[in-house]
């Protein structure tokens, strides 16, 4: 198992969030264990090595931390700060387990017998407490300790009210850090499932650069229909993704892929363009 630390710093983000941690102290019996640690992308995998290269996908910034311990009990306690709060939430879908339940902490958070772990703003934090047993109790009390000290945004990313709701399959929205739906075209964006087809959204530095990555799509895909949907959009049919329906509107480039036979998803495809505001 990794070692995780306790930050007694203050992560300062391009930005109004930070992250301000109290000592281990802050709950009683509880010590500080060795020296405090820091780590930023180029110094990640000497912490984590073999794990690293997860936290970098999700555009990682860097972490602070100690250990804390009370008799034979310790808590590996990570604080990391990532590029946004898009790229913190999604470092927390890919680390949670779907099979299990999540609690309100920060924007959302999900706890164990050995493991606690929340998002909130930039930054995401996680506990390990070792020797095994069920130390849930403590480390609720840490992270809600640690969650009140850090400022920032407490709400979903904006991409989760972009998507309709009919036919949706719960908790399915996530982050795709790179090459979304397998294309390298799409380099990040969200993916959603459905009860037929799956639903994107990939957001570009500008309209003009949109626009070229859907003229790229097109070639890409060869042959295409037109559709009128938003600034443009086309349907077409891949021999890996189905049946598919892809739009431009500013610049977002989104749609649905994995169409059964005879759905073309122009329906579809129109509602999540009109969520785009």
């Amino acid at each position: 198992m990794k070692t995780v630390i306790f930050v007694v710093s203050v992560l300062m983000s391009a930005g109004s969030a930070t992250a301000q941690m109290p000592p281990c102290a802050a709950v009683q019996g509880w010590t500080q264990q060795g020296a405090a640690r820091s780590f930023d992308a180029d110094t990640l995998f000497e912490y984590i090595d073999g794990n690293a290269e997860g936290y970098l996908l999700y555009h990682f910034v860097g972490m602070k931390g100690i250990t804390c311990q009370s008799g034979d009990m310790t808590l590996n306690i990570d604080i990391s700060e990532f590029e946004d709060t898009e790229f913190a939430y999604g470092m927390f879908t890919s680390t949670r387990d779907p099979r299990l339940p999540t609690v309100k902490m920060g924007v959302t958070g999900q706890v164990t017998e050995r493991k606690g772990f929340f998002t909130k703003d930039k930054y995401y934090v996680e506990i390990s407490a070792n020797p095994e047993g069920d130390h849930s109790a403590t480390l609720r009390a840490f992270l809600s300790i640690i969650e009140k000290n850090i400022q920032g945004r407490t709400t979903l990313p904006d991409a989760f009210g972009w998507f309709p709701t009919e036919n949706l399959t719960p908790d399915s929205i996530r982050l795709v850090p790179e090459s979304v739906l397998g294309l390298r075209l799409l380099k990040s964006g969200y993916v959603a499932q459905y009860q037929a087809g799956k639903a994107f959204l990939v957001r570009e530095s500008s309209p003009e650069s949109a626009a070229q990555v859907l003229t790229k799509l097109r070639e890409r895909f060869g042959q295409v229909a037109p559709a009128k949907i938003a600034d443009e959009a086309f349907t077409a049919n891949d021999r890996f993704l189905n049946g598919m329906c892809v739009f431009r509107k500013g610049a977002f480039i989104g749609g649905f892929a994995n169409l059964p036979d005879g759905r073309n998803g122009v329906a579809e495809t129109e509602k999540l363009a009109a969520n785009l505001k």
